[in-house]
C-alpha cells in the first residue's frame, strides 16, 4: 500500500479507537510519514463537563496513544515501543475547540535511535499541548515513551520470566 493511502486509512481507523472517538477527539491530519499528525477537540456534548468546560479526560484520551503510534510506525518492527506515563498540567478552562499538533522533528528520532543504539533502549519525555486557534495553551502533557531494539526487549523479558509475542503481548 502506498505512503499516502496508508496515512490516510491509518487516520480513519485512530478515530475509531475508543479512546480518540468515546473521548470526543477526532484525528484531522496524518503525514505520510506520520511524523506529523493533528487531533481536533471541540467542546460539545461529549465532551462537556460538570462546568461546562472540556473534561480533562478527554484531553487525556485523545492524547495518549499518538507519540506512541507514530514511533511505532516510524522506527519499525524492530523496536519495541511503549507509552509509560504522563504527567498533566491543565492551565485554564477550555469552552472552546482545542488542537493538539504532535511533530516529530529528526532531530527527535535522532536522538531516539542514537540512544537505542549506545543502550538497547531509552526512556524519554516529550510535550504536548492542547491549544485554541489563537495559540492559547490549555493543558500541556509531558508524555514518558520508551523504545528498545525488539530482540533487547525478548531478551529481558525472558531474564523476568515473561514471554513477549508481538501479536499477543506479554504472557507470564
Amino acid at each position: 500500500m502506498n505512503a499516502k493511502l496508508y496515512a490516510r486509512f491509518s487516520r480513519f481507523a485512530l478515530n475509531f479507537m475508543p479512546c480518540i472517538w468515546g473521548g470526543g477527539g477526532r484525528v484531522t491530519y496524518l503525514s505520510d510519514d506520520f511524523t506529523r499528525l493533528t487531533v481536533r477537540l471541540p467542546l460539545s456534548i461529549r465532551t462537556r463537563n460538570i462546568m461546562g468546560t472540556i473534561f480533562g479526560g478527554s484531553m487525556y484520551a485523545s492524547t495518549d496513544p499518538m507519540f506512541m503510534l507514530m514511533l511505532m510506525h516510524i522506527l519499525g518492527k524492530n523496536f519495541v515501543v511503549w507509552d509509560k506515563g504522563c504527567t498533566i498540567r491543565f492551565k485554564r478552562p477550555a469552552k472552546k475547540t482545542l488542537f493538539a499538533e504532535f511533530h516529530i522533528t529528526s532531530e527527535m528520532l535522532a536522538k531516539v535511535k542514537n540512544a537505542v543504539a549506545e543502550n538497547f533502549e531509552t526512556r524519554f519525555t516529550w510535550t504536548i499541548a492542547y491549544k485554541d486557534e489563537q495559540g492559547i495553551v490549555y493543558a500541556e502533557f509531558d508524555k514518558v515513551l520508551y523504545v528498545a531494539t525488539k530482540a533487547f526487549y525478548v531478551e529481558k523479558q525472558k531474564r523476568r520470566g515473561a514471554h513477549y509475542d508481538p501479536g499477543q503481548g506479554i504472557r507470564s
